[in-house]
């Protein structure tokens, strides 16, 4: 093969190549303009409870940490929104099966008397799958959205390992890990893991 034949198929595959990784942007980018308005239409559906806004000084561990609040697509600085409040943090995706039993169980908690702020961290799946989920469950609770991907900033921040984990943030900022149970099944689970990690 002579040196102008292996220039000119290089350069071909460089076009189809460029000309591949081109299209998928393109074709996300007109679906992304619908994905706002189904966004919009779920968020309405869904009617999730508004995203905390903190009354103390910034929770240290979460300082700077930007997430997305599921129920109205705002931006949410979580340290400073959860701040002088006693707060269950739940990481849950909507593709966990665990999760999807323990969402209800925190949406009834979250009622009961002396209970603690519940907020939720939906992390690795899509912003309308985390609506939808939370929509057929019932569930109204405050959400914050961590990003699609293997990692976020909440999750890095909180070095979560397992689906769904639940962490205790104290009022005056302490960050509790709870392990046991690992899933919630009762409001007597929440309550009694609460109380052993304060």
């Amino acid at each position: 093969m002579s040196t102008i034949t292996k220039v000119a198929l290089t350069v071909g595959l460089l076009v189809i190549a460029t000309i591949i990784a081109v299209l998928p942007r393109k074709a996300s980018t007109d679906e992304g303009a619908g994905s706002t308005e189904n966004l919009s239409a779920l968020r309405a559906a869904t009617s999730l409870a508004a995203c905390p806004s903190g009354d103390g000084q910034d929770v240290h561990t979460l300082e700077g940490v930007l997430t997305t609040c599921l129920g109205d697509g705002s931006r949410v600085e979580l340290g400073q929104a959860i701040a002088g409040r006693d707060t269950l943090i739940n990481v849950w995706a909507p593709w966990c099966q665990p999760c999807k039993t323990e969402l209800p169980v925190l949406a009834k908690y979250a009622t009961e008397q002396h209970s603690v702020q519940v907020l939720l961290v939906e992390v690795a799946g899509s912003e309308a799958d985390g609506l939808a989920l939370l929509q057929s469950l019932g569930v109204h609770l405050p959400s914050v959205f961590d990003g699609e991907g293997a990692t976020g900033p909440v999750r890095e921040k909180l070095t979560v390992a397992l689906l769904p984990s639940s962490y205790l943030i104290t009022a005056d900022g302490r960050v509790r890990y709870i392990h046991n149970p690992p899933v919630f099944t009762n409001s007597d689970a929440i309550r009694a893991a609460i109380d052993h990690v304060r």
